[in-house]
């Protein structure tokens, strides 16, 4: 059937436009007015989607902004007093700072490390009430009025902890980056009476990751500490 309407759209046009072939009887065989109007319309569309990013480029800059602007709000920071090995920290802090950070960004006690940021290597393992915690994962504020012990508070003066004597005589350690987190978690490990068989020692010391696969002169270690601490 020929279509005398300048108008009408080709087959194969329409093949582009609508894969389909569901448009076929509205488009080609319909009323001219119908064809226009959606002609209309498929211009308007394309001509949106490729002027849209720059006629709207003063809208997406200020939407740019409304983040900055709201991670831009104010904290008020907390003020609070830690007691971390025997001695009081007064302290003025965001109250999102969580307890790692607190003492190695604040308090500059850098021996807890930093390491996944997430709790899942231990390496930031310190005592809170003789209880062994990932300071990553908790805020410093929470824990005003608790006893925090962290690696720098455990030997008494030039006296080594005998945890921290039993990893130097094993070699304990290798690069020594995990060292600080394995030595508190195996004090909490000690006085929890979870060191007293390999197995054990292994089960309840898991939360702490060596990189360098130090395992089994720490729980060498661990073991010996045990019957020097009980």
């Amino acid at each position: 059937m020929k279509d005398d309407d300048p108008e009408a759209i080709d087959p194969a046009e329409l093949a582009a436009i609508d894969p389909t072939g569901g448009l076929d009887d509205l488009l080609i065989f319909g009323n001219p007015e119908t064809r226009r109007r959606f002609l209309k319309q498929v211009g308007a569309t394309g001509a949106a989607i490729t002027l849209g990013p720059s006629l709207m480029g003063l809208g997406s800059a200020a939407a740019a902004e409304s983040p900055a602007t709201a991670s831009g709000t104010a904290v008020t920071p907390a003020k609070i007093t830690l007691k971390i090995n025997g001695k009081e920290q007064a302290l003025e802090i965001d109250p999102r700072t969580t307890l790692l950070d607190a003492l190695r960004e604040h308090l500059h006690l850098t021996g807890s490390k930093k390491g996944c940021d997430h709790g899942q290597c231990g390496a930031c393992t310190v005592l809170v009430n003789g209880r062994r915690i990932n300071s990553c994962l908790s805020l410093a504020l929470v824990h005003e009025g608790d006893e925090i012990t962290t690696i720098e508070g455990l030997a008494n003066g030039d006296q080594l902890h005998p945890v921290q004597a039993a990893f130097l005589e094993h070699d304990g350690f290798q690069c020594g980056y995990c060292t600080p987190g394995q030595i508190c978690s195996a004090v909490a490990c000690i006085n929890e009476g979870h060191a007293k068989s390999d197995s054990d020692i292994r089960e309840w010391m898991s939360g702490n990751l060596c990189r360098c696969g130090a395992y089994p002169n720490i729980v060498a270690a661990v073991k010996e500490a045990q019957g020097k601490t009980t």
